[in-house]
């Protein structure tokens, strides 16, 4: 009689619920083979706008107040990205960001000048969390990293471009597509939020760029929105004009305090890094060992490197190629190979970059410090231009 008591308050409180409507699928487009490209025409000037897309940085930033949707349903979210050359023929690191809502002040602030880099206690403004003038500034949190192609989709019909295909590919690829799971993120993407894509292009024809989300809205019943909570922690793309490429891995370790007045539960670092430069010796082309301590212990320690690139050449056309001498049957021979198939820190030309998922437990109350390392990083000199994108963020549960 007990049991049978209980099952009927169970369904009785269950009815009483109020039930959760689910709202579908939502595709967000952000772009739309939109023009991003370096015009030194407007290089003094720090913002310009066409239609509803800011263009920052002598236009090397697009910028777009987009609104995004709100679910009582768990949705998983899909940051998809596509991309051909304009007429840009080099290989460019590039990065997908959201500006966080909550921020009292971000790169934006830095970009039209209304925060000046001086107002920053660190040569390289903006890319951590600062109190300035009591308001908070936080940087820019990562939503995709990637790396564009030699040349792909404008220069496939080039007379030596295709007298430079290897034999193992039967074309040129006309675009390139990357997709990447971003559901961590979610607190971040809901209602109006800025958007942003960056190309370190130097070129006045740039590359197209499309860019949607995509939010498929989960079917399990009840299943309601987990509560999770996003923290940035560093970022050092070069957003802004009044930025730096960050080569300061050669001069010391990065340190970050990240406060806390409550329980992280279920903390997890999300952590991207490339490191970019230097030539042939520089520290694009060598390994070099990341090291990350939370409280001065260390929670990870690899050497970020990828060694297939050769996989990617058909997104390369316009890639450089030269004569490399190799042993076969015994006997030295000399082989093609292209400046898009040597490994690389972490990218190749043509990939997308995944970020190394750390988990670290429940994190009490108070300030954590962590602090990145790369030591054997080599510095900015002359036109060895080495240099480090690293970005991190932290997600919980609350």
């Amino acid at each position: 009689m007990k049991i049978k008591f209980l099952i009927i308050f169970a369904v009785v409180v269950s009815a009483c619920k109020p039930q959760i409507k689910p709202i579908g699928n939502t595709d967000v487009e952000v772009f739309n083979n939109t023009n991003l490209y370096f015009d030194v025409a407007f290089k003094n000037d720090s913002i310009k706008k066409s239609d509803s897309i800011l263009r920052l940085d002598a236009g090397r930033v697009l910028l777009k107040k987009v609104t995004l949707p709100t679910y009582k349903i768990q949705p998983k979210v899909i940051a998809d990205v596509t991309l051909t050359s304009n007429g840009d023929p080099w290989d460019k690191s590039g990065s997908l960001f959201v500006v966080p809502a909550s921020a009292d002040l971000s790169f934006l602030d830095l970009e039209n000048k209304t925060l000046k880099k001086e107002q920053f206690t660190d040569s390289f403004p903006g890319i951590k969390t600062a109190v300035i003038d009591d308001k908070i500034y936080q940087p820019n949190i990562e939503l995709l990293r990637f790396m564009t192609p030699f040349g792909i989709g404008f220069f496939n019909e080039d007379k030596r471009v295709e007298a430079l295909k290897p034999v193992y590919i039967p074309k040129w690829e006309e675009q390139v597509t990357w997709q990447q799971d971003i559901t961590q993120l979610l607190p971040l993407l809901e209602n109006e939020v800025y958007i942003g894509v960056f190309i370190d292009t130097w070129t006045k024809e740039g590359y197209n760029i499309s860019v949607n989300l995509h939010f498929e809205e989960s079917t399990i019943p009840n299943h309601t929105k987990k509560k999770q909570g996003v923290i940035p922690v560093v970022n050092t793309a070069k957003y802004a004009a009044d930025q730096k490429f960050y080569d300061a891995f050669s001069r010391g370790n990065l340190k970050i305090e990240i406060p806390t007045d409550k329980i992280l539960k279920n903390a997890r670092l999300y952590y991207i890094t490339t490191g970019h430069g230097g030539h042939a010796e520089g520290d694009e082309f060598t390994k070099k060992e990341n090291i990350i301590k939370l409280n001065d212990s260390v929670i990870k320690q690899f050497v970020p490197w990828r060694d297939d690139c050769a996989s990617f050449r058909r997104f390369n056309p316009t890639s450089g190629v030269w004569m490399e001498k190799a042993t076969w049957k015994g006997e030295e021979i000399e082989e093609r190979i292209a400046s898009s198939d040597y490994s690389r820190s972490n990218w190749c030309p043509g990939s997308d970059v995944k970020p190394e998922v750390i988990s670290l437990g429940n994190l009490e109350k108070g300030t954590h410090i962590f602090e990145f390392a790369i030591p054997e990083a080599q510095a900015l000199e002359d036109d060895k231009i080495n240099y480090w994108m690293v970005s991190a963020y932290l997600v919980y549960d609350e």
